[in-house]
């Protein structure tokens, strides 16, 4: 059976992401870091509506944590695999560069890169023998495309995300593998909580923060089989903010 990973998926996007995904009638494992109750909660949710989902935490920026993960769930599921990877786990520590610790640098790296790295290496060798073929599809954003002052850690994850997108999706295309990237804007999320919500919705030519749910549409549609031949891609889903 094939199964569909969504890392950071207790809340904001990855949430979205998730109940979405659920609706294809695939399983889905909602990867989160430390946030239980509201991963159980997400769980709930896909279960009312007659889904499959199971929890398998982790933390993305750990080697040794996530390896035993899929060790464990491979071990309890010798006769499937997963065959969706959505990298979405990202966390903001935002602030001048001159002024930046060294901690906040490595953290929002570690997280977005490496936890980029470390899982899609791992998942990569059950997608490619006998052109089983997968979807890989990587949470970016606007501050990786055009860069955000305050955020110089997190443009430099998220470019480089991007950079390994279009790499990767060049090296696996003859496995019926496509790798995309998504660059979401100003979503509605707990990652945009404290931004000046007023002053930025009259810089969007659309007048609004966007929702998670349209950003897990996109997903969706990455994920589907209507999307074969779209790799390589970088998706910018922003209200016209930045084309």
């Amino acid at each position: 059976m094939k199964y569909i990973l969504v890392t950071g998926a207790s809340r904001g996007i990855g949430r979205a992401v998730a109940l979405k995904l659920a609706k294809t009638g695939m399983p889905v494992i909602i990867n989160y870091h430390a946030n239980n109750s509201a991963a159980e909660e997400v769980k709930a949710l896909i279960e009312q509506e007659g889904g499959q989902a199971e929890l398998l935490p982790f933390d993305v920026a750990d080697k040794t944590s996530i390896d035993q993960a899929l060790d464990a769930w491979e071990q309890a599921h010798p006769d499937d695999y997963i065959a969706v990877l959505v990298n979405n786990a990202g966390i903001r520590r935002d602030n001048t560069l001159f002024m930046m610790p060294d901690e906040d640098w490595h953290s929002v790296l570690d997280t977005t890169l490496n936890g980029f790295f470390y899982v899609t290496r791992r998942l990569l060798k059950h997608m490619m023998p006998r052109r089983r073929g997968g979807r890989i599809i990587n949470v970016a954003s606007l501050s990786g495309v055009k860069g955000l002052p305050g955020q110089t850690n997190y443009s430099a994850a998220k470019a480089a995300l991007i950079g390994a997108t279009k790499a990767l999706a060049q090296e696996v295309a003859q496995r019926a593998i496509t790798v995309n990237a998504i660059a979401p804007g100003f979503i509605d999320t707990d990652m945009t909580k404290g931004l000046p919500e007023d002053d930025l919705k009259k810089m969007i030519p659309v007048g609004r923060f966007g929702r998670p749910e349209e950003v897990a549409a996109l997903v969706a549609f990455l994920a589907s089989d209507e999307a074969a031949y779209i790799t390589g891609e970088v998706i910018n889903i922003n209200g016209g903010l930045y084309t």
